[in-house]
């Protein structure tokens, strides 16, 4: 089934399958690409989309000037990515497209103000537009930057002025709100079951989506390869031929950056210098008896692109001495983007010289001795300089052997893929030879002919053409430099008229900035060239430059038969070339293809409309030679149907052998075996992959379409990354982004590839400009494309990593943008148009009875979750004071004064660690007694009445508590104002006065001060205080008699605490409670006179509070009271303490341990010189009201293992408002659990345990052990029936001591009764409960507590009031900022929040402003990805601007009121759409 090229089957051309269409040639429209963008947006605008601005601050806005700018030819250069941009206007074209904007600006004007959100002040926004349109003019005039004064100075006001405050946030939410509720594509049906019970769909395929119909392709053969007789046998021996029979002849002439010619280089000289370089290669490195370098081994060429000469000689001398030459580029910096990926290459090649020219050893980077250092990941190299003047002359006798051209490897050329990895691609030298006389054929080349390159010629057509091929044919090369090109985009022009050129090699690129620059010269005269290679001619973009060329330079001579295009790839070579023919009859091919089509693979002419087309034009036929055909892009290589894209194959001698090293990658693309339908393969010969996608049309002609390494696979969709580029450089072409500053990529997020576009903005556009751009290029490639774009990032001018060449290094580019280190100016996230493959929202069920649940559980074998404590009644409790039944405090104190007045119970600490103060029981007594005279003498108190005390941490507060209880008072502890931050922590302390209907105020002489201070007036009106008596000066007489309370269920205190929600409360704690929670702690933690605990905690409420005031004198033991303030002072004060008293019992704070983690990391080794030693401890207990920190706790235990303490000691304790402490690990009793549960499994309140490490697994700790006399259920939080163990549900808790309510002042008795006096719904319906408001799960452990029973541990989740309820699932605040925390160093802490159903994430940001912008789209990602949830708005902020409280817990719901009221002062926000 092989054809030979003379009967190249026409393709059943029925209407729908082909009408490849050959337009004659008249310019009258501009680029077809550009026209339908407009139209696009067009569309879109009659849709009105309000999308929010981002918020950002005024250091973040990017203020460059132009001056200070390298004009877009620098950055033209795009090696890869080629010249971009369509319908850039021209100058014929430029009036006309000028008006054409300038009527749009106007009509567009209030379309494009309201779209974002700010009322425009200054001018209307037409009138801004048009300034902006007028500036546009000179741009694209002038072609180079414009000078200051043509740049615009319209500069819209900033954005924020115009709203009042309180609008300003919650009207861009609300704008994101609407946005979001507009129609979006049509779900998608099906699912693929993601592991367990989260459902991801998976994209099925849309029934109408079509498919191709054509019959299956025949492979296409080139015409034969002739044999001329006078071809050479090698090239090597062509070199030979003319450098002895005309070694006058020019073989090539470079120049310089004047565009003046520098150096000749003839074939005579080409010759002999080659000669001398092959002997010097082989005999003058290393020893005689070691060589260095020996035939058939690599040597690296590094060879400027402005010296063409020494690379030739150099690449003929290794031709010569029969070493394999790897031309790679120069190396700039010692960590230059692509150059460690090159090193490896090297290494693999076993490269261990490079020959290098003088002036590019010279700039080479050197080490201190001049040594030149190895780079980054390259091998160790010997350099060689191979200019003549170094090198010895060859003996007389010493020539190169000169063989026919065989099998032998001839060169590598690099490659680098789309990963940014570098593979060598072997040619033999058959393969050289071959490929040498294919293009001598196909382009008709002749001896002599003059031909101009501006390619690169170390690699592709640059070093095919202008090296090699030229060699073969004794033609004469002009070689233009890169750098001349940045200087004079019209140099190759002016060379090809100065020197009469037949042929020229150029880029896409070259023809555009040609264009751009030309200025109507007179002397251009093209009518010389019979050849215009064009090197990208495969580019999708490629066509608009050559129509826009020859549309300009026809009237220069320019005949449009002349315009070759070219398609190669590193491993084909060149895969397909049309012919320069005499005829200008005949139009070359072009094809108006579909979008819709090609992205589901299949050929169709756009019928319905215009909009989303692709023009593209052949390549010419397939080379001499050589077979061609299409093969599917995935799976099997089986042959393509005649109306279906596929990669384009290539079976001929002159293709790539292998990659070097590589078998595994070799024979997946060098060796590839081509099957038709029936499975039978179509060839005995092996096919080489091009890396193209394409099709071949009527005629024979190649058409290619775009490359396997652009290709993005989105929900089951083709994209080609070069398509979007074009369509995002057609909005508004050339005013915003430079053609070549455009980098289009995909990156994997929740199983699917999501687009990223990353562009340059230019430096005069103003954030307004930019939001506007942004905005309609997502609208222009989702109409397009019908494909949503996931992120679009604007970085300031010339920051994206370069390749060699100046074109943008992708995967470098990919790289920065997943790791952060971007640094956009401008980013717009759209995760909710392009993520549609989530979980579908849960539907709650009809809620099943409470009853069925219960039976449920007993039916399949599921315990109902409950468990207790010890009880209390029947432990023998030895100590001498339970012989006395005390069931109050103060008797308690007052029998201790008596049996043992001089037992030290508390000692206070200074941030030096010295004793500041201690009170034996007898001071203590002695001290409350003053205290309750003169609340009675000074007070005028009665029974019951309310004291606030307000004192620092320390001694005077607990004898103030204990005077409050002697003279019948009810103490509320309250936390002093900060004498530095007057104004937020003043009114808290008025608060909780005013609220708990405090009689009195005791405090301390300097405190006093400060409540009646002209600071605290400003804050707080200071006259409405209740009165303020210091107990500095006590009086000296006692009490006439101690107050004895009658009934043991009256209030001891009230305990009041600002909760993580904000909500501030204060529970009563009974007589009765005080006592059994004291009797409880101290059996749990065996507690008895002759222990010491150490303590660094708040002592305001809860257990804190307990632990610092009351349990010292219930159980007799000494507590040492470290006030966590000091540690900030010195952050070892607390573990020296501990160390030094030898305590077995510590109690501490989140914060106090995270204090000692961050404090102390570096100082482990010198502490433990000053002997500190902490194997002692046998307890160390976090005190608090939330989910353990396990990560923390962790932290701090890996920490100061080297200083003896065991892992196993630290333990969390837990509590909250309705008992201060449920849980709490004991002396005894097993060590506290961790489990994993799966994250996902608890959204839906269902508890499944997982293996460590697993996906979505969450480890929680166990909160320490359940206190005795402490019984506890898990209830379902809206039924109130009860749970088995595999469900998450609210912790109840029934116990003596619970508090016996809320101490409201507007006697809110309903909020009262449910959180303190709860009944089951179903089963045990008597016992009374109190509501935690946290969610947990029991678990029946394998171990055995101390009284021979298995162990019930309890895990608690998280707050009720804090759990998020979003689709329908129920998410906890801390797992989500987890994920967040993670995914950046930059990030110190993180809090998220709902609002109207949108998540909002803040993130405080530490370093510098410019990082804000990269951690968008990487909080997205990761909250996607693990969490199945869309990131509605992104606020970065300023390091401490999450409140959080005394405890170390956020206060999410102050933040998010701050964030509403705009209160934060962002460095950035960001509206996700």
């Amino acid at each position: 089934n092989i054809i030979s090229s003379n009967q190249i089957p026409l393709v059943q051309s029925s209407s729908v399958l082909y009408k490849l269409l050959f337009p004659s040639f008249h310019f009258s429209s501009s680029d077809v690409h550009t026209e339908a963008v407009q139209a696009a947006l067009a569309k879109h605008k009659e849709r009105k989309m309000a999308v929010p601005m981002p918020s950002k601050r005024r250091s973040l806005v990017v203020q460059t000037s132009m001056d200070a700018y390298t004009p877009p030819d620098t950055s033209s250069g795009s090696e890869e990515e080629g010249g971009q941009g369509e319908g850039t206007p021209t100058s014929s074209q430029g009036s006309v497209s000028m008006e054409h904007w300038i009527s749009r600006a106007i009509h567009q004007g209030s379309t494009t103000s309201s779209s974002s959100s700010s009322t425009q002040s200054g001018g209307s926004g037409a009138a801004g537009r048009l300034a902006d349109v007028l500036a546009q003019t000179h741009v694209g005039k002038s072609g180079n930057s414009p000078s200051p004064s043509s740049a615009s100075t319209y500069i819209p006001q900033p954005v924020t002025l115009t709203l009042p405050a309180i609008s300003r946030v919650s009207a861009k939410i609300q704008q994101l709100v609407n946005t979001l509720k507009q129609p979006r594509r049509p779900p998608l049906r099906e699912f693929f079951v993601d592991d367990f019970e989260e459902l991801l769909e998976v994209q099925q395929p849309d029934p109408n989506q079509p498919r191709p119909e054509g019959a299956q392709m025949v492979a296409i053969r080139g015409e034969p390869l002739g044999v001329v007789t006078n071809w050479p046998p090698s090239l090597e021996a062509a070199l030979q031929r003319w450098g002895t029979i005309s070694p006058k002849a020019p073989c090539l002439t470079t120049m310089d950056t004047n565009g003046k010619p520098l150096y000749v280089l003839t074939y005579g000289k080409l010759w002999s210098r080659s000669i001398k370089v092959a002997y010097n290669i082989l005999h003058k490195l290393g020893t005689k008896q070691e060589p260095m370098v020996r035939p058939g081994d690599r040597v690296a060429l590094v060879f400027p692109n402005n010296d063409p000469a020494a690379f030739m000689v150099a690449f003929y001398g290794c031709l010569l001495a029969e070493v394999v030459p790897v031309p790679i580029e120069v190396p700039l910096t010692r960590k230059d983007a692509g150059s460690q990926q090159i090193g490896f290459l090297l290494g693999s090649c076993g490269v261990t010289v490079a020959l290098t020219s003088d002036a590019c050893h010279k700039g080479l980077p050197k080490g201190p001795t001049g040594e030149i250092p190895q780079f980054k990941g390259w091998p160790k190299l010997l350099w060689f300089v191979t200019e003549s003047k170094h090198l010895s002359k060859p003996p007389r006798d010493w020539f190169p052997h000169i063989k026919d051209a065989n099998n032998d490897t001839a060169y590598i050329e690099y490659k680098t893929c789309k990963d940014g990895s570098v593979l060598g691609v072997t040619v033999t030298r058959i393969a050289l030879l071959t490929h040498c006389q294919a293009l001598t054929q196909s382009c008709g080349y002749t001896e002599a002919e003059i031909i101009v390159n501006v390619l690169d010629f170390k690699k592709d057509v640059g070093l095919w053409h202008g090296i090699l091929t030229s060699v073969m044919n004794m033609m004469h090369v002009i070689s233009i430099p890169y750098s001349l090109m940045k200087v004079n985009p019209l140099s190759w022009i002016q060379k090809v008229c100065q020197y009469k050129a037949k042929v020229a090699c150029v880029k896409s690129r070259d023809m555009h900035w040609a264009l751009v620059a030309h200025r109507d010269q007179r002397d251009i005269n093209l009518s010389s060239l019979r050849m215009l290679v064009v090197a990208d001619g495969s580019n999708p973009w490629s066509i608009s430059s050559c129509d826009a060329f020859l549309n300009v330079f026809q009237s220069k001579g320019l005949r449009p038969e002349v315009i070759c295009p070219c398609a190669s790839s590193a491993e084909a070579l060149t895969v397909a070339i049309r012919r320069p023919t005499d005829d200008s009859n005949q139009p070359p091919g072009r094809g108006v293809l579909s979008m819709q089509g090609l992205s589901y693979g299949v050929i169709r002419v756009d019928s319905e409309e215009r909009l989303s087309v692709l023009t593209v034009q052949d390549v010419g036929t397939v080379m001499p030679g050589a077979l061609m055909c299409v093969v599917k892009p995935e799976g099997v290589p089986q042959l393509c149907r005649t109306d279906e894209i596929g990669e384009l194959c290539v079976c001929s001698i002159a293709t790539g052998m292998s990659y070097y090293g590589l078998s595994g990658m070799t024979k997946n693309t060098f060796e590839v075996c081509v099957l038709s339908d029936s499975g039978a393969p179509i060839s005995e010969y092996p096919f080489t992959r091009t890396g193209l996608l394409g099709f071949i049309g009527p005629g024979g002609l190649v058409f290619v379409s775009g490359k396997m390494d652009g290709l993005m696979v989105v929900s089951g969709r083709r994209h080609n990354a070069d398509d979007i580029v074009a369509t995002a450089l057609a909005v508004e072409p050339m005013k915003f982004v430079y053609r070549g500053r455009i980098a289009v990529f995909s990156v994997t997020v929740l199983h699917d590839e999501r687009i990223v576009v990353v562009a340059e903005q230019r430096p005069d556009s103003t954030e307004e400009d930019s939001f506007q751009w942004m905005s309609r290029v997502l609208q222009a490639i989702d109409s397009i494309h019908n494909v949503g774009v996931f992120c679009l990032a604007l970085v300031p001018a010339n920051t994206l990593p370069k390749t060699p060449l100046g074109g943008i290094h992708l995967s470098e580019t990919k790289q920065l943008f997943l790791e952060g280190s971007l640094h956009p100016c401008n980013v717009l996230m759209c995760p909710h148009t392009c993520v549609t493959n989530l979980p579908k929202p849960r539907q709650k069920q009809p809620e099943i009875g409470p009853a069925s649940v219960m039976v449920g559980n007993l039916v399949s074998g599921k315990r109902i979750a409950q468990a207790s404590g010890r009880d209390l009644g029947q432990i023998e409790d030895n100590d001498q004071a339970r012989k006395v039944c005390f069931l109050f405090l103060s008797e308690v104190l007052q029998w201790r004064a008596q049996t043992t007045p001089d037992h030290v119970l508390f000692t206070l600490l200074s941030s030096k660690g010295a004793v500041l103060s201690s009170l034996t029981c007898l001071q203590l007594h002695k001290r409350a007694e003053k205290i309750a005279a003169m609340l009675m003498e000074r007070g005028h108190l009665q029974d019951g009445d309310h004291v606030a005390l307000v004192y620092p941490p320390g001694i005077d507060l607990i004898a103030a508590f204990y005077g409050c209880l002697y003279a019948g008072c009810v103490p509320i502890t309250v936390r002093p104002p900060h004498p530095q931050n007057i104004a937020t922590t003043l009114p808290t302390v008025k608060m909780i006065v005013e609220v708990s209907r405090s009689a009195c105020v005791m405090t301390s002489q300097v405190i006093s001060k400060l409540l009646k201070s002209k600071e605290a007036s400003a804050a707080v009106d200071v006259r409405a205080w209740p009165p303020v008596l210091d107990t500095d000066d006590l009086p000296k007489k006692k009490p006439p008699q101690l107050y004895k309370p009658s009934n043991p269920d009256t209030l001891a205190y009230l305990d009041f605490s600002v909760s993580t929600t904000g909500m501030l409360a204060g529970v009563k704690m009974s007589h009765t409670a005080t006592s059994a929670f004291c009797r409880s702690i101290k059996l749990q933690c065996e507690l008895y006179p002759s222990r010491e605990v150490a303590i660094c905690l708040d002592p305001y409420c809860g257990l804190g509070f307990v632990l610092w005031c009351l349990c010292s004198v219930y159980s007799g033991h000494q507590s040492i009271l470290i006030p966590p303030s000091e540690l900030e002072v010195n952050p070892a004060l607390w573990l020296l303490a501990v160390s030094q008293f030898r305590v077995r019992d510590t109690f501490c704070s989140y914060s106090v341990m995270e204090l000692c983690t961050k404090g102390l990391g570096l100082q482990t080794e010198s502490l433990k010189s000053r002997g500190l030693d902490l194997s002692r401890v046998r307890t160390c207990v976090v005190v608090a009201e939330e989910r353990p920190r396990i990560a923390l706790t962790q932290s701090f235990s890996k920490l100061f293992k080297d200083l003896g303490l065991h892992p196993r000691a630290v333990s969390t304790s837990f509590g909250c408002r309705v008992n201060l402490a449920i849980c709490l690990q004991g002396t005894s009793g097993p060590d506290p659990t961790t489990v994993y549960v799966d994250m996902r499994a608890l959204r839906h309140d269902r508890v499944r345990l997982v293996e460590r490490g697993s996906p979505h697994s969450l480890p929680l700790m166990e909160s320490g052990k359940i206190l005795p006399g402490v019984r506890i259920i898990i209830a379902n939080p809206e039924t109130k029936g009860p749970l088995g163990d595999s469900h998450l549900g609210e912790i109840w808790v029934h116990c003596a001591h619970n508090g016996s309510g809320y101490f409201t002042v507007y006697g809110d008795e309903a909020l009262q009764s449910d959180h303190f006096n709860s009944r089951l719904s179903f089963g045990d319906t008597q016992t009374v409960w109190a509501r935690t408001g946290y969610l947990g799960f029991l678990r029946r452990t394998e171990l055995t507590d101390a009284s021979g029973e298995r162990h019930d541990a309890l895990y608690v989740v998280g707050a009720l009031d804090e759990a998020m309820e979003l689709r329908g699932m129920r998410y906890h605040p801390i797992d989500i900022e987890t994920s967040v925390i993670r995914t950046h160093k930059s990030i110190m802490e993180c809090a998220v929040f709902p609002w109207t159903n949108l998540l909002v994430v803040v993130v405080e940001l530490e370093g510098s402003e410019q990082e804000a912008l990269d951690l968008v789209p990487l909080v997205t990602n990761a909250v996607l990805e693990e969490h199945y949830l869309i990131v509605g708005v992104v606020v970065v902020v300023d390091i401490g601007v999450i409140p959080i409280n005394s405890r170390g817990e956020k206060q999410r719901m102050h933040l998010r009121d701050g964030f509403l009221a705009d209160q934060l002062d962002p460095i950035y926000v960001a509206y996700n759409m």
